[in-house]
């Protein structure tokens, strides 16, 4: 019998919505191991934060409010992660920019075998089996960790945010575990953060992307687009390379991984690094001129045509419809 301990992940001092990911996880976790789940929350404000998941069937919400931990720099959190985690047998995180950071770092404190990125997880002879994607997505790999606590970060992508369950979990508090040497030489600089009116990628319901095709005319016609739609706005690699997108839009293998209900890929062929990144989304709709472009293979709707002229008669349509009622 084990729990299993999730690292609440914030933002501003509001949970962010990846911890729900981490939280599916651990609901289908813990029933494997014969025991429930635990939430830790760290950072300044993170008492306010706990309450917030007061209401999703954690056997405890422990808050490590400290103001040293305003800003994340792992060297400072993972000692205390490490500290409340070394008392469960699964740790686990959301595997976002924040959990690919922390947790290695924590599973290294605590001489604990690591899974990243995993999508799915079962249980066999009274171990947990971590289903992984490999090469790409385009294979998958299931893997057990020998060691008796384990770390692990998700796929935000594959695992459905949580919906609160009822109840009110005890909130206890905790002391910020003392940092290594090493904190004494990190100093947190600056956070560059691009703050949008749109929903941000891995949130998104709707994702209108595009690709190296839109060429210098890639905001004007993928713009009027999401706003009509209310959607996050995504790219290739190969647009932000070319500067046509900023970085923070990239999808794919080396960018976001996305999941939404509805994802416009126009102008995008298809690379295999792309896909790996939005091949979970519930609705794919392609517009390229190229009938034989990968992307239509993959997709639920295929529209080969001329993405200059469709996108701003599609837009048009959609905000007459819109506005009809």
């Amino acid at each position: 019998m084990a729990d299993v301990l999730v690292i609440a992940e914030l933002s501003d001092g509001k949970v962010r919505k990846t911890t729900l990911s981490a939280i599916t996880f651990a609901r289908e976790a813990a029933p494997l191991l014969g025991g429930g789940f635990s939430i830790l929350v760290l950072g300044a404000g993170a008492k306010a934060a706990a309450a917030e998941l007061t209401g999703f069937g954690a056997a405890k919400v422990y808050a490590c409010d400290d103001p040293s931990l305003a800003q994340y720099t792992a060297e400072h959190f993972a000692p205390t992660a490490a500290a409340v985690g070394k008392s469960f047998g699964v740790v686990v995180a959301t595997a976002s920019s924040f959990g690919k950071d922390l947790l290695p770092r924590v599973a290294a404190r605590l001489d604990a075998a690591y899974a990243g990125d995993c999508s799915a997880v079962s249980g066999e002879g009274g171990k947990l089996v971590y289903k992984r994607p490999m090469f790409a997505g385009n294979a998958f790999g299931y893997c057990t960790l020998s060691t008796p606590l384990q770390v692990v970060t998700v796929r935000q992508s594959e695992f459905a945010p949580a919906a609160p369950s009822g109840g009110a979990s005890p909130v206890e508090d905790v002391a910020k575990a003392a940092p290594g040497a090493a904190a004494g030489r990190v100093q947190f600089v600056s956070l560059e953060q691009v703050k949008s009116a749109r929903p941000e990628l891995g949130d998104a319901s709707v994702i209108v992307a595009g690709g190296r095709a839109l060429k210098e005319r890639f905001n004007e016609l993928l713009e009027p687009l999401a706003d009509t739609l209310g959607a996050a706005i995504g790219a290739s690699r190969a647009a932000c390379d070319a500067g046509y997108a900023p970085g923070d839009y990239q999808v794919g293998q080396t960018g976001k991984i996305v999941a939404p209900k509805l994802y416009f890929a126009i102008g995008i062929s298809g690379a295999i690094q792309h896909i790996a990144g939005m091949k979970g989304s519930k609705t794919i709709v392609a517009i390229n001129k190229d009938s034989e472009a990968p992307i239509f293979q993959l997709s639920d709707y295929g529209l080969v045509a001329d993405l200059f002229q469709v996108v701003p008669e599609l837009t048009a349509a959609l905000k007459a419809k819109k506005a009809a009622g």
